[in-house]
C-alpha cells in the first residue's frame, strides 16, 4: 500500500478547468490537477476527490489504471437521520449527582477545584445531544510506532500519509464508516478538507459501521501544536487505540503523561504492539509479557479470561498480521454502542477522585450533645449565671431573714448598713476587668466550639465552618451583656412563701411578750402594780427566747426555698445565654454541617456508593 496525500480542499476532481484539459491533452499534469489524478498517471494511488468520500484508482496486473470507486458527495446527499446518546438510568443518576454537587458547592470551592467537573458535565451533556449510532475512536502512538500505517491498514486504503519524514501527520485525520458522524467530527475541531470514507466493503455491509476513526499526531512531537492536538482530542473521543513500538513501549512519558492518568478509562483502550514482524522468534510474546506488566503496574486494567478491561494485541500493520484479529475486536466494541457511556462513567471516576479530599471524610464529623453542653456551659460562666444564682439566693435569705427577724436584731443590721463607706462598692477598674475577661470567655468557647465542630472535616469545609463561627461570635459579648440584665434577678424584693405570715406573726408576738412582761416589771418597781415577779419575767424571758428561735427555724426553712430561687435564676440566664449563643453560633454552624452533609450524599451518589 502506498501513501496518499490530500488534495487543496479548493480543487475539486468534477470541475476541471480549461488548462487542465489542455495538460491532460498534453500528458503532463497541470497546475490545478489534483494530486490524486497526477498519481494515477504515474503509477501511484491517488487521494480523496472531495476531502469527504474516498476515490481509489487500483492497477491490473500489467500496471494499467483500474476503474474507480464512483464519488458520493455528502453535500448533495440527503441528510441522514441521527438518534440522539441515550445514558443508562445509573449514569444519568451519577451526572444529576455531580450537578447538583457542583452548584451547592460554588459557593464554598474554588472554581479551579470544579473546574474538571464542570468539564465533565458540559462533555457529557454534548456528547449526549450527539450520535448514539458512532463511536469515535483516536488512533494515538509516539512517533515513529506506526499508527498512521495501522490507520490505513483499518481502512483498508491510504488515507494517512506515511513515511520517515518526522513527525509525519502534522493534523487529524478522520474517517467515518457511515454516514451521520458529520457532528461529531465537527466536535473534534476536523475540518472537512480532513475528513475522509473508507474504502467501500464488497460484501455488504462493513463489520466496522458505525466507527469513527481518527489518526492523531505524535503525542511526542517536536511541535507544540501537536501535542495540544492530541490533548484536545484524546479529551473528547470515546475510546483510544493506543500504538506502541517495541523500541518505545516502556517510554516514560507515555506512562506517566497518558496511561497512568487513563487508569479508569481502561474499557475503552486498546493497546497495540505494532512492527512486530521485527521481533525474531518468540521475542514478540516477551515484549507483549513485558508491555501487560507495565500496563498493570499503571493500574490499569487488563481484558483477559472476559473481564472488563484494555485489549493488549501484537500486530504489523506493514505484513497485515494481526491486524484482522484487531478489526474484529473493534467491529465487535463499536456494535456495542456502549463506548460513550463507559467513557463518560469513566471521567465521572476521575472528577470524583479529584473531588475526594474536599469532600470525603474517614471519621465522624459534627457537633455531638456534650460539645453542646460544654458551649452553654461557658457562655454561661461568660455571663457569670452562677454568680448570679448564688446572688439571688444571698438575696432571697437576706429578705427571709429581715421578714422574721427580731426587732432588734433587724435595727441593728440598718444601723451596719446605713454605717458602711462608700469605699466598699466595686471600683470601676475592677468591673472594666471582669468585663475584659467575660469578652475572652466568650471568644474562647467559639474558638473551642468551631475547632470541635470542624474536627475532621475537609479543609474547605472547615474553613466555612469556622467562619461561620466568626461572624456569628461579632457581637455576642454586648448581646450576652444585655440579656444578662434582662434575664438576671428580678428587681424588686423576692417572692415570699405561704409561711412567711405566720412567721411574722409569732416574731411580733415574741416581741409584745417582751413589752407586755417589761411594763408589768416597771409597773410593780413604781408601785404602780401589786408585787409579783414571776409572771412579767416568765413572760419576758419567753419573748426574749422565742424571737431568736423563731428566727433561727425561719433561716432553716428558708434555705430551701432560697437555693431553689437561686437555681431558678441561674437556669433563666443559662437558658438566655445558651439560646443567644444558639441562634448566633451554633445555628449558622448546624447550616454549614447540614450543607457539608448533604453534599457528601451527593459524592456518594456521584461515586456510586
Amino acid at each position: 500500500m502506498t501513501a496518499v496525500t490530500d488534495q487543496d480542499p479548493t480543487e475539486h476532481a468534477d470541475q476541471p478547468d480549461d488548462g487542465a484539459n489542455r495538460a491532460r491533452a498534453a500528458g503532463k499534469p497541470s497546475p490545478g490537477t489534483s494530486q490524486g489524478e497526477r498519481a494515477a498517471r504515474t503509477g501511484s494511488p491517488e487521494s480523496w476527490d472531495d476531502g469527504l468520500i474516498a476515490r481509489r484508482v487500483t492497477e491490473t496486473t500489467d500496471g494499467t489504471a483500474g476503474t474507480a470507486f464512483p464519488v458520493r458527495d455528502s453535500r448533495s446527499a440527503a441528510p441522514a437521520t441521527v438518534t440522539p446518546l441515550v445514558y443508562d438510568g445509573p449514569l444519568r443518576s451519577r451526572l444529576e449527582a455531580l450537578r447538583e454537587l457542583v452548584g451547592l458547592s460554588r459557593t464554598r470551592l474554588d472554581s479551579r477545584t470544579l473546574s474538571e467537573a464542570g468539564r465533565v458535565l458540559d462533555e457529557a451533556t454534548a456528547r449526549r445531544r450527539l450520535s448514539g449510532q458512532h463511536t469515535v475512536v483516536a488512533i494515538a502512538g509516539a512517533t515513529g510506532s506506526g499508527k498512521s500505517q495501522l490507520f490505513n491498514a483499518l481502512a483498508g486504503v491510504a488515507i494517512s500519509e506515511t513515511g520517515v519524514r518526522r513527525p509525519t501527520t502534522a493534523a487529524p485525520i478522520a474517517c467515518s464508516w457511515s454516514d451521520g458522524a458529520a457532528s461529531l467530527i465537527e466536535r473534534l475541531g476536523i475540518p472537512p478538507r480532513l475528513r475522509r470514507r473508507p474504502l467501500p466493503s464488497g460484501d455488504g455491509e462493513s463489520p466496522l459501521r458505525g466507527l469513527v476513526l481518527v489518526d492523531l499526531p505524535d503525542h511526542d512531537s517536536a511541535a507544540v501544536q501537536h501535542r495540544e492536538h492530541v490533548d484536545r482530542i484524546l479529551a473528547l473521543v470515546d475510546a483510544v487505540i493506543w500504538v506502541v513500538d517495541p523500541e518505545k513501549y516502556a517510554d516514560a512519558l507515555l506512562h506517566e503523561r497518558y496511561l497512568r492518568p487513563m487508569a479508569a478509562h481502561a474499557e475503552v483502550m486498546f493497546v497495540v504492539l505494532n512492527q512486530i514482524d521485527r521481533l525474531p522468534g518468540e521475542a514478540a510474546e516477551q515484549v507483549l509479557d513485558d508491555l501487560r506488566r507495565l500496563l498493570d503496574e499503571d493500574g490499569i486494567a487488563l481484558g483477559e479470561y472476559g473481564e472488563p478491561g484494555t485489549t493488549v494485541l501484537a500486530l504489523s500493520a506493514l505484513t497485515g498480521d494481526g491486524v484482522g484479529e484487531l478489526r474484529e475486536a473493534l467491529g465487535q466494541f463499536v456494535s456495542e454502542r456502549g463506548a460513550p457511556a463507559r467513557r463518560i462513567s469513566a471521567d465521572v471516576d476521575i472528577a470524583a477522585a479529584r473531588l475526594w479530599p474536599v469532600y470525603a471524610t474517614r471519621r465522624r464529623t459534627g457537633l455531638s450533645e456534650q460539645a453542646r453542653e460544654e458551649f452553654a456551659d461557658r457562655l454561661a460562666d461568660a455571663v457569670g449565671a452562677t454568680a448570679a444564682g448564688e446572688a439571688a439566693e444571698r438575696a432571697w435569705l437576706r429578705n427571709a431573714n429581715r421578714a422574721c427577724g427580731t426587732p432588734w436584731l433587724r435595727l441593728w443590721r440598718w444601723y451596719q448598713d446605713r454605717g458602711e463607706p462608700a469605699t466598699g462598692r466595686i471600683p470601676a477598674r475592677a468591673q472594666a476587668d471582669e468585663e475584659a475577661t467575660a469578652r475572652q470567655r466568650v471568644e474562647q468557647a467559639v474558638r473551642t466550639v468551631a475547632d470541635r465542630a470542624s474536627a475532621g472535616l475537609p479543609a474547605p469545609w472547615a474553613q466555612a465552618v469556622r467562619e461561620a463561627a466568626a461572624r456569628g461570635a461579632q457581637g455576642l459579648p454586648e448581646a450576652l451583656d444585655e440579656l444578662s440584665v434582662r434575664a438576671g434577678v428580678p428587681a424588686g424584693r423576692p417572692p415570699r412563701p405561704g409561711w412567711w405570715p405566720v412567721a411574722v406573726l409569732s416574731q411580733a408576738s415574741m416581741t409584745i411578750l417582751q413589752f407586755l412582761g417589761g411594763l408589768w416589771l416597771l409597773g410593780q418597781i413604781i408601785g404602780f402594780m401589786a408585787p409579783n415577779l414571776g409572771v412579767p419575767v416568765l413572760l419576758m424571758v419567753i419573748g426574749i427566747v422565742g424571737g431568736p428561735l423563731i428566727e433561727w427555724s425561719c433561716r432553716m426553712a428558708a434555705r430551701g426555698p432560697g437555693r431553689r430561687y437561686g437555681l431558678e435564676a441561674e437556669r433563666r440566664l443559662r437558658e438566655a445565654a445558651a439560646g443567644c449563643g444558639r441562634a448566633r453560633v451554633l445555628d449558622p454552624v448546624a447550616a454549614e454541617l447540614l450543607r457539608y452533609r448533604e453534599v457528601r450524599e451527593q459524592y456518594g451518589r456521584v461515586v456510586g456508593a
